[in-house]
């Protein structure tokens, strides 16, 4: 009943301003469709319109030739927290999911095999029922809502579900922690399970001291029949064939480039041989070991490239490509571990990138992502916007463009304008970022400074200070120079930081602070 009323509200506020009417009519079309990508894991540099020079992604390449490219948008550390912040609109110091929450009070969540037993294991903690969803907003304007991929915002048979979050199609990994595994027992499909063809093998596995690691064929038992990704763009090929007719979102969380490192075999042998050979990564109790990792985790990538071009030639085909926005970008910085090898592809392009400064941190290269937009008639081909940007803009940014009233608490902007061309009024005055794990820290994105807090479980209250505009490393602490930028950091803080509503969020100095 909640939900009912809920999405009735919504849709009382579901009209056209005058402005939105007015372009409407003049281009004579219906709704735009909306088609947003998110790689997972994905490094600022990996695409070659970012400077990538190793892994090839043609796809996204022309994509962002015939659309915009921003070199200053934000996501989040981690997985969930990200796609949170995503759906909701909301920033990280109000947002109810803040971390990576495995629900472990469930019981033996990490057990791949007792996950494929016990569909209540599945899943992360779910978010409520009263959340507003950027899929329900969407549905409330009328929009066919789906969403193929990794969700990672409940549960099996909870108010977290994504047909419970205003998906009217969900086919994908519901939890985060199987799709550590590409050969996985089943996807979902709405609230049914669908068994893959593949025996469960839990990917904490090391390679056999007794074999050669050298050895390829050593290696094949790491892969089975069902490939996930294989699946996922079909049933997202699917959705848009069937919804070609009508306004719909489509929501696509591809795992791709996220480890475990499993790749199609054609595409790992051309970066093999692009490569030359190179040392195997054995296992690490948490990932599958892999022959050529290097090779594998640029075939992924490439792969991903492939899906986006098959999506873009679906929508052709459907005669919805000219009336389609088309977003692409990442849910966080690249990752340090299972034989990723950030340093080798440059990943983070300008910013650091080896463990500390990539996936699970604060810093640029933990939480500036690629986003590319094209939107033929409408965004500028070619062009580059330097505007700071979030995830959490597409919320406003999409009901700035059907004309919807905002939710309430939404940190984003609509920045629509930019988009189209036109003069951005409305700036974000600051980025605020804070993250419980990994020690526990904070960061603030002001202008061109940028503050940086670390180790906050162990209560340290010391922010580092930096110069994005002299310093893209962030190497300099300039704190001891800058007093004042450090308090306008502190208030900022203090501001915008709610006690979390799930313990496993807490940094009790936070807490402290706010006394």
């Amino acid at each position: 009943m909640k939900r009912k009323l809920l999405l009735f509200a919504l849709s009382l506020f579901a009209f056209c301003t005058a402005f939105a009417q007015k372009a409407i009519k003049k281009a004579n079309r219906p709704k735009p469709n909306i088609v947003y990508i998110l790689a997972d894991d994905m490094g600022y540099g990996e695409l070659g319109c970012y400077g990538q020079e190793k892994i090839e992604t043609p796809n996204l390449d022309a994509l962002a030739k015939r659309g915009m490219r921003f070199t200053q948008h934000y996501a989040y550390p981690v997985c969930a927290p990200s796609r949170y912040i995503l759906m909701t609109g909301q920033n990280s110091g109000k947002a109810f999911i803040r971390g990576n929450h495995e629900w472990g009070e469930r019981g033996p969540v990490w057990d791949f095999k007792a996950m494929e037993e016990n569909p209540y294991l599945e899943g992360q903690y779910p978010i409520p029922d009263s959340t507003i969803t950027l899929a329900e907003v969407l549905k409330s304007a009328g929009y066919i809502t789906g969403m193929v991929g990794k969700w990672g915002l409940g549960a099996p048979f909870t108010t977290g579900f994504p047909t419970q979050q205003g998906f009217d199609y969900f086919y994908g990994y519901i939890c985060q922690r199987q799709d550590h595994t590409y050969y996985s027992g089943h996807l979902w499909e709405n609230e049914n399970r669908i068994p893959l063809d593949n025996k469960i093998q839990p990917p904490t596995v090391t390679f056999p001291k007794d074999l050669d690691s050298r050895d390829e064929k050593n290696y094949e038992k790491y892969a089975q029949k069902d490939y996930g990704p294989d699946f996922l763009i079909r049933a997202a090929l699917k959705f848009i064939d069937k919804n070609a007719a009508k306004p719909f979102f489509l929501y696509y969380p591809t795992p791709l480039p996220h480890v475990s490192l499993q790749a199609p075999k054609d595409l790992v042998a051309y970066y093999h041989q692009k490569f030359g050979d190179e040392k195997p990564f054995l296992g690490d109790g948490s990932y599958f070991p892999c022959r050529y990792p290097r090779a594998t985790y640029a075939a992924m990538i490439t792969l991903l490239d492939r899906q986006v071009g098959e999506l873009i030639k679906e929508l052709k085909a459907k005669g919805v490509y000219d009336n389609t926005i088309i977003l692409f970008s990442a849910d966080n910085g690249v990752a340090f571990n299972a034989g990723v090898d950030p340093v080798f592809f440059n990943s983070t392009g300008p910013f650091k990138g080896s463990y500390g400064w990539g996936k699970g941190f604060v810093h640029e290269g933990g939480i500036r992502e690629p986003f590319i937009v094209s939107w033929p008639g409408k965004v500028k081909p070619g062009s580059t916007s330097n505007l700071i940007a979030s995830t959490m803009d597409m919320m406003p940014t999409f009901c700035d463009l059907l004309g919807l009233n905002t939710p309430r608490e939404v940190d984003g902007i609509s920045i629509l304008p930019t988009l189209l061309g036109q003069p951005q009024k409305n700036t974000h005055p600051y980025l605020y970022f804070e993250y419980p794990e990994y020690g526990g820290q904070q960061a603030i994105r002001l202008g061109n400074w940028k503050g940086v807090r670390l180790n906050m479980l162990k209560g340290n209250a010391h922010w580092a200070l930096y110069n994005l505009e002299s310093d893209i490393k962030e190497e300099n602490d300039l704190a001891e120079k800058h007093p004042d930028i450090v308090e306008k950091m502190i208030k900022i803080s203090k501001k915008e930081h709610r006690t979390p509503a799930l313990s496993n969020f807490l940094i009790p100095v936070l807490e402290q602070e706010m006394k």
